[in-house]
């Protein structure tokens, strides 16, 4: 696929053993269940893939772990966030080195108060694109704190031309995203939404040529796009529908979890362990979800059975 980008690029998860450490013969099936799906493209080392729980050795292992196995079959993109400016851009130079063909990251921040100016942002993106020399997603999410109005994003884009792909997740996505395409125009090459996908007829809608869900149903979401970006509405909407309520459970009451749940139960990976200080699903919900995903019947279900 090349660019510019667009479909279903979910997020790949990390699989742990019961004492933690990383799964490497369930990370390689992870992706190989992901591109069974049809996926467009894989994002991997994201918050859904517990990147703020991972060493650096770590996030390097995984790198050309993931790289060498997708092997050209799919896209990948790299997510690349840090504070420091410097990190990020070896970190980019790292992956796109490596074969990745985007990055994405977030603006610099450090809690809820340590964040960077927007001249900093706009140099923060600079310097990486400076290193990496390939596309880059801005996230723009609700877990940094960082407010990044529309005028500034559609600026940055205009400044950083290789900064032409926008993930929105925050409230009201549907209308950033639309005053986004109307605000940076030809270059805003891919404009995304992510969050599981849980307002996503909202935001094809508004333009959107995108999503970035998590890896529980990319193979049930795919279809919803494909049938909107043709001008079938109608029956996007009859679809999306029918997904809807696991997206809805998976979104609010599991988060991260679902997917490593549901690929446990599918035979994907031996474990759905999270690292601490993160929590296993309660056996309520837990139970709660694959009563949702058995009435669709996802591919990660059925994929190792």
């Amino acid at each position: 696929m090349s660019e510019p980008f667009s479909g279903v690029f979910p997020i790949a998860p990390t699989p742990f053993n019961e004492s933690g450490e990383i799964d490497l013969d369930g990370q390689r099936r992870v992706l190989d269940c992901m591109i069974d799906q049809g996926v467009d493209g894989i994002c991997i080392l994201a918050n859904y893939s517990e990147q703020f729980l991972l060493s650096d050795a770590e996030r390097d292992l995984l790198l050309e772990l993931c790289m060498s196995h997708v092997a050209g079959r799919v896209p990948v993109i790299v997510t690349v966030s840090h504070f420091s400016t410097q990190l990020v851009a070896e970190r980019g130079a790292r992956a796109a080195k490596a074969g990745a063909a985007m990055l994405m990251m977030m603006a610099p921040y450090h809690g809820a108060a340590l964040q960077a100016s927007e001249k900093g942002v706009e140099e923060h993106f600079a310097r990486v694109a400076e290193a990496a020399q390939i596309p880059i997603m801005v996230q723009d999410a609700p877990l940094s704190g960082v407010n990044l109005s529309v005028s500034f994003l559609a600026q940055l884009a205009e400044s950083v031309p290789l900064v032409r792909y926008f993930k929105i997740e925050m409230p009201g996505t549907a209308g950033k995203l639309r005053a986004l395409i109307e605000a940076g125009g030809e270059a805003i090459a891919g404009p995304f939404d992510g969050e599981e996908s849980i307002t996503l007829m909202a935001d094809l809608d508004a333009g959107a040529r995108g999503t970035m869900p998590s890896a529980l149903l990319p193979d049930l979401i795919r279809p919803v796009l494909e049938a909107h970006l043709s001008g079938d509405r109608e029956t996007a909407a009859k679809l999306y529908a029918r997904i809807l309520p696991l997206i809805n459970f998976e979104n609010r009451q599991c988060g991260l979890r679902a997917t490593k749940a549901v690929m446990k139960e599918g035979g994907v990976i031996k474990s759905d362990a999270v690292r601490h200080p993160l929590e296993a699903l309660h056996p309520v919900t837990r139970q709660g979800l694959l009563d949702l995903a058995a009435e669709v019947q996802p591919l990660t279900l059925r994929w190792g059975k």
